[in-house]
């Protein structure tokens, strides 16, 4: 791998670094200052559906910009806007306005994930992948330790404001960053003409027998974690920890991300799918356990060992995608994926207030870590797969189905 390959990769990671503190930071601002404004978890459950949710409608368009356009220009058109949201909310206290300025900056911020996940492969080769996936992904999983603890302080001592006043300029420093890249972002795509429309990604995906698995499993998976994210802040004020208490959590989940990330920079083709099923199972079992725990220590400790499961299986997640996708429509498959995720989390998100009012904080973990625990078998097609060599990136989806079949 190339010095300048190598600085690329490292800048992007650390653009995300920055950009996820503020983010991070200011998602922990937003939920407390809306759950301390409604007193309600439905409140909290209208913030996360209107955010998560849409980032996986808007994701199926998003993913377009990048086929399409220059995939470096997308992504600091993206952040840029994203500063200027950020910026008018630290002006804003009603909480109906909180939503919908976060509605309008999870808008802008959608072509910049399906955009990154789709340059990487231009910036490494093949053999390089899972380091670059992994130093991305560090740097994101940095950025959401350290934002919560800050997000959490700052709330706590001069509001909310100040969180998304700051966040907005790490949206400005993350886009400096990109534009310092020299490296392509974007391939050829000499075979444009196989991947027309917007729902060009979901074609190809769906016709991926690995592929395909993934996005199922992911479905569960997603659900289960979005009931979750609503307890999150009731179980938090169920020990009495406070603001500080859930940037803490969030933190937790962050530091075992790291580690998580760190082991899938060492993940090959081969080995990606079955680190992708441990990951999912780790993810559902650590939720039953955080729900189960009669001591904030012990919610702490479940909640590390869920960010270990959920970094590594973000990382091989994304490097069998990248794989078996030619650049063509890599950036479209990608959004699929966010947006399987994001609609997963969104109907959660819609059913989790109930739940949390019927069942309780507690309650609503085991019933989300159970209902992850349906992606294990989702994913066997995916495991099977690693029997058969990597499908080299250029293949179209009909042949990959082809190969991926006699698996």
């Amino acid at each position: 791998m190339t010095p300048d390959a190598r600085a690329a990769v490292r800048r992007l990671a650390l653009a995300r670094a920055i950009s996820l503190t503020g983010g991070a930071a200011s998602f922990a601002a937003l939920n407390v200052a809306i759950y301390e404004r409604t007193h309600s978890p439905g409140g909290v459950a209208a913030s996360l559906l209107l955010t998560w949710g849409t980032g996986g409608i808007a994701g199926i368009f998003a993913g377009s910009l990048g086929d399409r356009f220059d995939r470096k220009r997308l992504m600091v058109v993206s952040d840029l806007a994203g500063a200027a949201v950020f910026g008018v909310m630290a002006f804003v206290d009603d909480p109906g306005w909180l939503i919908g300025w976060a509605f309008l900056s999870a808008l802008v911020e959608s072509p910049f994930l399906a955009a990154s996940a789709a340059a990487i492969p231009n910036l490494v080769d093949d053999e390089h992948l899972g380091w670059a996936n992994g130093l991305v992904a560090l740097g994101a999983n940095a950025g959401i330790v350290v934002g919560p603890l800050v997000g959490g302080v700052l709330v706590a001592l001069a509001g909310p404001g100040l969180v998304f006043g700051l966040n907005a300029v790490s949206f400005v420093g993350s886009a400096a960053l990109v534009w310092s890249v020299t490296s392509p972002f974007s391939g050829r795509r000499d075979d444009a003409s196989e991947h027309v429309g917007v729902w060009a990604g979901f074609r190809f995906l769906s016709r991926d027998r690995v592929l395909r698995a993934l996005a199922l499993a992911w479905i569960p998976l997603m659900f289960g974690q979005g009931m979750t994210l609503v307890a999150d802040v009731p179980l938090v004020e169920l020990f009495g920890a406070g603001g500080t208490g859930y940037g803490i959590l969030i933190s937790c989940w962050g530091l075992g991300s790291i580690l998580g990330t760190l082991s899938g920079r060492y993940l090959k083709g081969r080995t990606e799918p079955l680190a992708f099923a441990a990951g999912a199972c780790v993810v559902a079992v650590t939720a039953v356990l955080t729900g189960l725990s009669p001591w904030f220590g012990g919610v702490l400790g479940a909640i590390f060992l869920m960010g270990v499961g959920d970094g590594t299986q973000v990382v091989a997640q994304q490097g069998i995608v990248q794989r078996r996708t030619p650049d063509a429509v890599r950036s479209r498959v990608a959004a699929g994926y966010e947006s399987v995720a994001h609609l997963s989390l969104a109907v959660s998100f819609a059913l989790a207030g109930p739940v949390v009012a019927a069942l309780g904080p507690r309650g609503t973990y085991v019933l989300g870590g159970v209902v992850g625990l349906l992606a294990i078998p989702a994913v066997i097609p995916a495991l099977e797969s690693r029997r058969a060599a990597s499908v080299p990136p250029a293949y179209s989806a009909d042949e990959t189905e082809t190969t991926a079949s006699t698996s």
